[in-house]
Formats: C-alpha cells, sequence, structure tokens
C-alpha cells in the first residue's frame, strides 16, 4: 500500500517565548522488506534559526530546531509518502518460550535491533509484579514466543478500555492496568511490561495508522492522531513481530512506523525547552491517505 502520511502541530502561547529548542521524531524512514519512504517534507513556520537533521542510536530520524526570536505560536507540519509493504505473519515457526533465554544469549551483537536493549525495565515500562503475573497466566505449556506475545495483546484488549480521558502522556503504566483504561500509549507500554516480566524482549513502536477501516470493519481507534504499538522478539528465525494491543491485531501494511525504542521516553513527536511565561495550548491533526 502506498500511503501520503499528513501531519499539523500547533503550538501557541500566552505570552512570546525566547529561546524556543525542539527535538522532533515524526519523519518516517526506509525499513528494509517493510516500507519504503519515496518523499517526506518537514516544514515550520515561522522557519526556525537553526535546523539539524540526524539519525539517533535506534535508527530513528531525527530533527533539532532553534529559534532565537520571540514566538508566539510555532507550527510543524509533515508530508510524507511511504510504500508499507509489511504483512501480517503468517505460520507460527517462531521458537518456544523456554528456549528464549538460551537464544537471547547467543546474540552477540549490541546494536540497535539486538534483543539485550528491550528486556529490562525502562522509566515508562516495567516488569512489574502485578504485569508479570497477569502474563504468566496466559502462558501454555509448549507455547511459542509468539503465541504468547499474541496471548499477551489481545487479553490486553479484552481487559483494557479506550478512554482518551482516562490518561496523560505522563501517566505510569502501572496505574493505567490498575484502572484498565487508557490510550494507545498505555496499552504498549502496560503490553511492553507484561512481555518483559516474561522474558520476551518488547519495544515500543511509534507511527501512524490509515485513517478508516476496512470495508464492514469498525473504526480503528487512534487513527486520528500518532498511534503507538509493540514490537516484540520471537527468538533468532522469526526475530521480530509487532502487535497492536489496541486495536487487537499484528501490525501490517495500515502501519506506518515513525520509530523505536525501550519505551515513548526514545521516541516523543517533540520534546523541547523554551524560556517564557503562562501557559500553552497544542493541538494534533493526522491524515492517513492511501493512494491506491
Amino acid at each position: 500500500m502506498r500511503y501520503e502520511v499528513k501531519l499539523k502541530l500547533t503550538y501557541s502561547y500566552d505570552a512570546p517565548t525566547d529561546h524556543a529548542r525542539n527535538l522532533l521524531r515524526v519523519l518516517p524512514s526506509d525499513i528494509l522488506g517493510a516500507q519504503r519512504v519515496s518523499s517526506r517534507l518537514l516544514s515550520f513556520d515561522p522557519p526556525p534559526s537553526e535546523r539539524r537533521d540526524q539519525v539517533d542510536f535506534f535508527g530513528n530520524a531525527t530533527t533539532s530546531v532553534v529559534w532565537h526570536e520571540p514566538l508566539a505560536e510555532i507550527g510543524v507540519e509533515l508530508v510524507a509518502q511511504v510504500d508499507r509493504a509489511a504483512a501480517e505473519p503468517g505460520l507460527d515457526l517462531s521458537s518456544p518460550l523456554s528456549e528464549l533465554p538460551a537464544e537471547i544469549a547467543q546474540v552477540r551483537s549490541l546494536g540497535p535491533d539486538a534483543p539485550h536493549h528491550y528486556l529490562a525495565a525502562s522509566r515508562r515500562a516495567g516488569p512489574t509484579r502485578e504485569m508479570t503475573a497477569f502474563a504468566q497466566a496466559l502462558l501454555q505449556p509448549g507455547m511459542t514466543a509468539r503465541a504468547a506475545i499474541e496471548a499477551v495483546g489481545r487479553a490486553l484488549h479484552r481487559e483494557m478500555k479506550f478512554d482518551a480521558e482516562a490518561t496523560d502522556v505522563d501517566t505510569p503504566a502501572a496505574e493505567a492496568f490498575a484502572n484498565r483504561h487508557g490510550v494507545c500509549q498505555d496499552f504498549s507500554h502496560i503490553m511492553i511490561s507484561c512481555l518483559r516480566g516474561v522474558g520476551i524482549p518488547a519495544a515500543y513502536v511509534s507511527g501512524f495508522l490509515r485513517t478508516y477501516p476496512p470495508p464492514g470493519q469498525p473504526r480503528l481507534e487512534g487513527a486520528d492522531a500518532m498511534h503507538a504499538w509493540v514490537r516484540a522478539w520471537a527468538g533468532a528465525e522469526t526475530g521480530w513481530v509487532e502487535f497492536d494491543p489496541t486495536n487487537d491485531q499484528f501490525a501490517g501494511d495500515d502501519y506506518i512506523t515513525v520509530g523505536y525504542g525501550r519505551d515513548y521516553d526514545d521516541v516523543p513527536p517533540l520534546r523541547g525547552a523554551m524560556r517564557g511565561a503562562g501557559g500553552q495550548e497544542s493541538a494534533q491533526a493526522v491524515d492517513v491517505i492511501p493512494l491506491e
């Protein structure tokens, strides 16, 4: 599938700010065998005084911008064309879950795709005792790693309620899990915590989801903003698989990846600092348009 992706971010301030500095991760990049970006343009209004485009450790495109003059509002606009070839996984040929620790130990690389980075607790994702117990209750003798990943994701979809008012960007995963309410960020952090608790390396994925459902299906929640889902390691033979617990499905060609990380802290769309007074308001608009 080919898509045109449009993103608009707007930040307005009660009083003009000074010396604003921001780091953005909103540009999709090529992913071998899954995603090809034919064009992408990230623009700012007003144009920044300084701009620098780089790639971080995890391979995510980053854009650093600085404004030296006072600002009452900052506008960010992304337009990209992306081809997605990623399909949902077929036959389950993944390793038995019992063999996963030995296979992880045999991975000698410490590159960005190495499973070692995604086993331990990170600031926003466990494991915690409660989430580990939840995942352990779903495991069956002889279960494969991919089957365990799918079981946890589907169980969380059944247990959790999508509620845009229940949490904010700083709500701990443990709190969202205890209340069984949250948004895609919460679903993903909880699933990551559950998987890590039973020894499955799990990563956070930031990106976009197409804005309308297949014929006859309900609307996919989270499609009107940037979306998040989970990437989990199912052994040396299968490698990484991606599951969306918010929408109870493997991530296929409806999903456009922007970045990978240990949790949201590694891939926030925008993070920065400024000098000013008063409050601020922000708005986000996403449109993912199929071109075929």
